[in-house]
């Protein structure tokens, strides 16, 4: 099994993030530091080299002034057209 940060399902994710940080005009330095933590954080959650957990989803899309629930919903829909 490949670590999920790996799969092109998980890239939607990151990418999706990224896509909402800078539609509000944000940095990774912003983000970060609305979250209370460093930029590299970020950095590595948006490269796929960290993995964010449930809450951490949720504390990024509430910094980003997104709903968690419409974004994971939206997500749902890009796994479900990726099923094999």
């Amino acid at each position: 099994m490949r670590k999920s940060t790996a799969t092109p399902e998980y890239q939607a994710v990151t990418k999706e993030l990224v896509r909402l940080r800078k539609a509000v005009g944000m940095t990774q330095r912003d983000l970060a530091v609305k979250l209370g933590r460093e930029q590299s954080f970020v950095w590595r959650v948006e490269k796929g080299e960290r993995r964010l957990d449930v809450l951490e989803f949720f504390w990024v899309c509430e910094n980003l002034g997104a709903d968690a629930h419409v974004v994971f919903r939206r997500l749902c829909e890009i796994f479900a057209h990726r099923r094999p």
